[in-house]
């Protein structure tokens, strides 16, 4: 088994080979994809659906796969590499798609694209090895009530929805409304060039990244304090260093090496 608590520099497919069968408990990343940045021209490459296979090895029963992805627009159509890396796995791995959130992100104020809609998200599937979660709370991820539902509650006009069957949920007239909610599938979070503080100007100098909030808030809801966390794409370092925050233990890997000494060590040594 690979020692913890460490980043490793080379290909995630060959590292991955190191950790022991039902030993990880959350897998949280971000993958490169589509070939928006050149991987390649530095003789880099990666195999999302073989990667697949090794989660679904190293995951413990009831662990828990978190991907943070998009797909490229060319020619004006989507890639589909987010669905089809969604179904591909279903296919071919002991992973089970339980759930896909979508993380909105804070698009630049006034941004108008002429030739289609403006992208501001990104999905979020979460993968399960088993039946169940082996932990899930996400009290922590509550949001507040709309202001104005509180208002409709109070004047006794607050209608149910419809049930499966077609039929009129009663309605919520006499339920009093809490002040806060579940946050929903559809979850926003500020972009990461928004952040600030000294780990995060290490972590602007790497060109794809996503929030420390929205790793926390996810390391949170799936895992407890010791678990073991996989990041196999490990970028700016977010997944590993939100892990060593919360204390949990983790395992980064990180193809290029440039990113370990200079943005995620820093990262992770002012933890």
């Amino acid at each position: 088994m690979l020692d913890l608590n460490k980043c490793y520099a080379g290909d995630n497919l060959k590292l991955i080979k190191g950790i022991d069968s039902n030993s990880i408990d959350l897998c949280l990343f971000s993958p490169p994809y589509d070939g928006i940045r050149d991987y390649k021209k530095d003789g880099w490459s990666y195999d999302l659906p073989q990667l697949g296979k090794e989660i679904s090895r190293v995951l413990k029963d009831g662990g828990v796969c978190i991907m943070v992805i998009q797909d490229q627009t060319k020619d004006g159509r989507k890639s589909g590499t987010s669905f089809r890396t969604i179904v591909n796995w279903i296919d071919n791995t002991e992973l089970d798609l339980w759930e896909c959130c979508i993380y909105q992100r804070s698009g630049t104020p006034g941004a108008w694209w002429n030739k289609r809609f403006r992208v501001d998200h990104e999905y979020i599937p979460i993968f399960i090895k088993g039946r169940r979660p082996q932990y899930f709370n996400k009290e922590h991820m509550k949001v507040p009530v709309n202001p104005e539902y509180k208002k409709i509650n109070e004047s006794k006009s607050f209608l149910g929805g419809r049930a499966t069957n077609g039929e009129q949920i009663k309605n919520y007239k006499d339920v009093k409304l809490k002040d806060t909610k579940c946050c929903g599938t559809v979850i926003h979070y500020k972009n990461s060039a928004r952040e600030s503080g000294g780990s995060k100007t290490l972590k602007k100098k790497h060109p794809a990244t996503f929030p420390d909030k929205l790793a926390s808030d996810f390391i949170q809801a799936f895992t407890t304090e010791n678990m073991i966390i996989l990041d196999p794409f490990a970028g700016s370092g977010t997944t590993l260093c939100m892990a060593k925050q919360l204390h949990r233990n983790y395992i980064g890997f990180e193809i290029n090496i440039d990113y370990i000494e200079n943005i995620i060590n820093p990262r992770l040594e002012l933890v």
